[in-house]
């Protein structure tokens, strides 16, 4: 009966609704079930008392459902007033009801009371069923005096021990709740921060995809537009870089999308034809660099390009950052420099290191840019576990990147 009004209950209205609903219902039928008891004179006694009237086991009983009332609100007081009914009770010779409903002010407080109170009622009804069966082999001098120990046990022990279980059940699935909560946090924490990361590195994509091309085609669009005088064959030049720039970009920006765009892919190498994993290294965009150089070099950008070692197949994450690092260090020659640079590959053993030199222009004038590209460089650089740098060097602006590539390219 217990568990099944712990799991709840529906209530008619007049009852109320929530828990105060709950123990108000089990003290009514608590009292009812009592009532019945009394009316039909079933007071089996402890100790008979033939001229106790029997209307005076009406208020214990009644305190007994107060207390069964009580159970949430007051636990202690719950306890002390149907430990006080039940002594009442008993003193008055012991009725069936009021022990029955006793049973029920024990599990409660066992389960809706302080861990002080339920530890202390352990030790209490231990204590008192081996009284009580000392007690009762003394009485009676015989071995079946143990009984009343066993009463002690049933009515006492049984109900705190049943309590203490149910408590120790309600702990531990609160506990896993709280655990469940806080993986669940901790998932939505981790899911945030990927898509953070995934936000930014999208935003480096398209910066280099987008910035760089656009800023050869504001070049070549603001020259034509201050020079006055322009012959056809200029304009026609101009106009011609403008549009391989904006083709390459929306290419390149149809070539990320679609990637982004592909179903299934979740970081990993994507699968061969056998159903193996593609190998790592693959080389893509860093061959690329010489139709990169011809772009720039139209826009206007006099590059010296110097290669140094045998060049061989990247990690793809590397070839990438090289080829993108590579872009926007030439964009920003082109956009703050004085139309040269000097560009040097250099494929070691264990490394590719790129060097991007070029003259800066003393008066500010250029194109002005959000400082977007150095970060990005940086931060490519430093997923890879590479080493950066940006910066003057020698009375000209220098880009250095060193991407490990591991031994035996």
């Amino acid at each position: 009966m217990r568990l099944w009004w712990d799991r709840g209950m529906r209530l008619p209205p007049w009852l109320g609704s929530g828990t105060r609903g709950r123990d108000l219902a089990l003290a009514g039928v608590s009292l009812a079930g009592g009532l019945v008891l009394w009316t039909l004179g079933w007071q089996p006694q402890i100790r008979p008392h033939p001229d106790v009237p029997a209307v005076l086991f009406l208020p214990p009983l009644l305190a007994m459902c107060v207390a069964v009332g009580l159970r949430l609100v007051a636990p202690r007081a719950s306890l002390a007033v149907g430990t006080t009914a039940v002594v009442v009770d008993i003193a008055l010779g012991g009725s069936l009801g009021a022990i029955l409903i006793y049973t029920q002010v024990l599990y409660d407080a066992c389960v809706y009371g302080p861990p002080r109170l339920w530890r202390w009622l352990l030790r209490a009804t231990i204590g008192l069923s081996v009284v009580g069966a000392i007690v009762g082999v003394v009485l009676t001098d015989q071995w079946s005096g143990v009984a009343v120990g066993v009463l002690v046990v049933l009515v006492g022990l049984l109900p705190v021990l049943t309590g203490i279980s149910v408590r120790q059940y309600r702990d531990q699935a609160a506990a896993e709740r709280a655990r469940a909560e806080q993986t669940a946090r901790l998932v939505e924490l981790d899911r945030r921060q990927a898509v953070s990361a995934e936000r930014a590195r999208m935003a480096r994509e398209l910066h280099d995809v987008v910035a760089n091309h656009l800023s050869a085609v504001a070049i070549h669009a603001t020259a034509v537009l201050s020079v006055p005088g322009l012959d056809r064959d200029q304009v026609e030049s101009a106009l011609r870089v403008i549009r391989e720039s904006s083709v390459q970009g929306l290419a390149e920006m149809r070539q990320m999308i679609e990637v982004l765009r592909e179903p299934g892919t979740g970081g990993g190498p994507p699968p061969g034809g056998d159903g193996t994993a593609v190998p790592e290294l693959v080389s893509a965009r860093l061959a690329e660099t010489d139709e990169l150089v011809e772009r720039v070099r139209a826009a206007g950008l006099a590059v010296r390009v110097r290669t140094d070692g045998a060049p061989g197949p990247l990690p793809v994450g590397v070839d990438l950052a090289a080829y993108r690092i590579v872009q926007e260090s030439l964009t920003n020659a082109l956009k703050h420099g004085t139309g040269e640079a000097d560009l040097t590959i250099a494929y070691r053993p264990a490394e590719v290191v790129l060097t991007v030199e070029n003259p800066v222009n003393r008066d500010g004038a250029g194109l002005p840019g959000a400082g977007a590209g150095l970060i990005g460089m940086r931060e490519r650089a430093t997923l890879l576990a590479g080493r950066f740098s940006a910066g003057p060097h020698d009375g000209r602006w220098q880009v250095r990147a060193a991407l490990p590539i591991g031994e035996g390219r």
